[in-house]
């Protein structure tokens, strides 16, 4: 079985527009926030699965990259590559592009399977793994994004 690929939609809304008339920071962050609770509905995790596997997905670290401006209204695309993964963790890629396809940022994210039954880390429940496999099997061969690992520093001359 081959998954449709993931996306989320949006659009830049007035409130999260700034003082410099453009996206603010924060909000790009929410975006990939949203993405994420959208790619858990994506991979079997939504509101109804929670409760009944008593099961999450928790943000254990985040890399936002910034390449353009968002303007209100602007319409947003987010799309997903999975970098790794094992029993509890994903290395997942977002990126972000407007309407003509341009990317607009990037989110390397880590995240971690939780069991809220006992708040501790915990393997994914088999039905959730499945789903993971395929789209590890859909992904593997996708080139690495130039943005992941990237590290923030001043470089010397």
């Amino acid at each position: 079985m081959v998954l449709e690929p993931f996306t989320y939609k949006d659009h830049v809304r007035k409130e999260w527009v700034d003082y410099n008339g453009h996206m603010n920071d924060a909000e790009y962050a929410k975006v990939f926030s949203l993405s994420v609770d959208s790619f858990m509905d994506y991979i079997g995790l939504d509101e109804a699965a929670r409760q009944s596997l008593d099961y999450t997905i928790f943000t254990l670290e985040t890399h936002l990259c910034y390449a353009k401006e968002a303007h209100e209204g602007e319409e947003l695309t987010v799309d997903v590559q999975l970098l790794d993964d094992d029993a509890k963790r994903l290395h997942v890629f977002f990126t972000m592009k407007n309407r003509e396809g341009i990317e607009i940022a990037t989110s390397e994210q880590m995240l971690m399977g939780m069991d809220t039954a006992k708040g501790r880390p915990a393997p994914f429940p088999p039905v959730i793994s499945d789903i993971i496999e395929k789209i590890r099997n859909e992904h593997e061969l996708m080139p690495r994004p130039t943005q992941v690992g990237r590290q923030i520093g001043i470089k010397k001359r």
